[in-house]
């Protein structure tokens, strides 16, 4: 079974992705420093595949380890580079931060895999690209813009320098980034989840906290956009669905014909407002809970959404799971944390 490195696999979107893979014939190997994910995971991941997913604690600006678990595993297929720092907030707070990790890290990766011959690349990227958007839906060949937040940007940066390593020539690495959108949803397992270190940064864990009673309400951040409620406006994605797209991906860079760097959206093609997923939640759980309005958050876009046509018919994806199951799965999954 092919060999295939998954940087920050122990996260909530590449823990997911380590069981797709798995499902899939795979073999994934977990590189992940757990700065912003725990190893309880591993414990899950499991218990859900009935064996133990090899891990190596590592930061991906460090090149002599990284390199390390290249050489211990040798003959590696391809790689799925999740690990960077996420949280727009605290991007805007803190942007060296996230310049110095985000960046260096995946710099670091490619030289590492230039390094070892390692050619097949799948990068976690973001709609966050396209800023604000001026026309919805957003397609692949929607202008990126200005980010909207220094963490934003380190994606654009980032797809940024795998285009130019593609046009060089030089490095035989071939790429597709997955533009995801808004990833909620759990494992119907409810073994692995979301899994917020301290005040989340997402808005269904603020959402399934609160109907928990761990929090005392949801704060809906500005009501007053051009959207149908006034409130945000995104696309959500099941992250099982989300997980399968990069599998697909995977065996996209596997054929000899594949070019080397593409994008695709990941998305449903469908916008929800904050409202619509507020009552989405309370249908899907049977829980109403508290919410108050304030003021808007800076970084915030006021609406994007997918246009999936690519993805469906170049990559071959479509999304299968609708927003009332991601919430139920979420609160599924919130509810297993509380025990």
């Amino acid at each position: 079974m092919q060999k295939i490195l998954v940087t920050g696999g122990a996260g909530y979107i590449g823990s997911h992705t380590v069981l797709e893979l798995a499902n899939a014939g795979y073999t994934p190997i977990i590189v992940d420093n757990f700065s912003n994910s725990e190893e309880r995971v591993l414990q899950g991941l499991a218990q859900i595949l009935g064996h133990v997913v090899v891990c190596h604690k590592v930061d991906c600006t460090d090149a002599a380890a990284l390199q390390e678990v290249f050489s211990q595993e040798g003959d590696i297929a391809g790689v799925i580079h999740f690990a960077a720092f996420k949280a727009v907030g605290e991007s805007v707070a803190e942007p060296l931060k996230y310049y110095q990790n985000n960046m260096a890290g995946l710099v670091t990766l490619l030289q590492v895999m230039e390094a070892n011959k390692v050619q097949n690349l799948v990068f976690s990227s973001s709609c966050t690209v396209y800023g604000v958007p001026e026309k919805l839906p957003v397609t692949e060949e929607t202008p990126t813009q200005k980010a909207n937040s220094p963490y934003g940007n380190t994606k654009k940066i980032d797809e940024e320098i795998l285009q130019d390593i593609a046009a060089s020539g030089n490095y035989g690495i071939k790429t597709i980034a997955l533009r995801y959108f808004n990833p909620i949803g759990a494992h119907e397992s409810a073994l692995i989840g979301e899994l917020p270190l301290g005040v989340p940064n997402n808005l269904v864990p603020f959402i399934t906290q609160t109907a928990a009673g761990i929090r005392e309400s949801l704060t809906v951040f500005g009501t007053d956009y051009d959207t149908p409620d006034g409130s945000n406006v995104r696309d959500y994605v099941h992250v099982v669905d989300l997980a399968k797209a990069h599998v697909t991906a995977i065996q996209r860079l596997e054929k000899p014909a594949s070019v080397a760097f593409e994008v695709f959206n990941i998305g449903t093609g469908q916008g929800s407002s904050v409202l619509d997923v507020v009552k989405a939640f309370e249908k899907a759980s049977g829980k109403p809970f508290n919410y108050k309005i304030g003021p808007r958050r800076a970084g915030d876009v006021p609406a994007i959404y997918a246009d999936v046509t690519k993805a469906t018919q170049e990559l071959g994806f479509k999304t299968s799971l609708s927003l009332e199951e991601s919430l139920a799965s979420s609160w599924k999954w919130q509810q297993q944390l509380m025990k």
